[in-house]
């Protein structure tokens, strides 16, 4: 099983990123999809989720810091979820991961799998 994220890189303050994390070796439907960051000296922290919810549907989580400006999706089909960064700040400069897991809870201390990360730098 394989997470690979894609789509960072150096952006000024104001502008947009698109990260991308496509799943291998097995079919994410049903699971919990998740972005965490970590920036230099810091602890990896939620950022976003796509839940699976109620047997049925997903829905979409964000942390206060990211709300408004930050947008998760998936397309199952791809076995892919996305994270659509605008209006970003140079606090949002981490290095950001995906995780995903089965279950009620989503954090970064237990996610069944995980990215490689990707780079994320925003300058003011």
């Amino acid at each position: 099983v394989q997470l690979v994220e894609s789509g960072g890189g150096l952006v000024q303050a104001g502008g947009s990123l698109r990260l991308s994390c496509a799943a291998s070796g097995r079919t994410f439907t049903m699971f919990n999809l998740g972005w965490f960051r970590q920036a230099p000296g810091k602890e990896r922290e939620f950022v976003a989720a796509s839940r699976w919810s109620d047997g049925s549907t997903y829905y979409a989580d964000y942390a206060d810091s990211v709300k408004g400006r930050f947008t998760i999706s998936r397309d199952d089909t791809k076995n892919t979820v996305y994270l659509q960064m605008n209006s970003l700040k140079p606090e949002d400069t981490a290095v950001y991961y995906c995780g995903a897991n089965r279950g009620l809870r989503i954090s970064a201390t237990n996610m069944d799998y995980w990215g490689q990360g990707t780079q994320v730098t925003v300058s003011s």
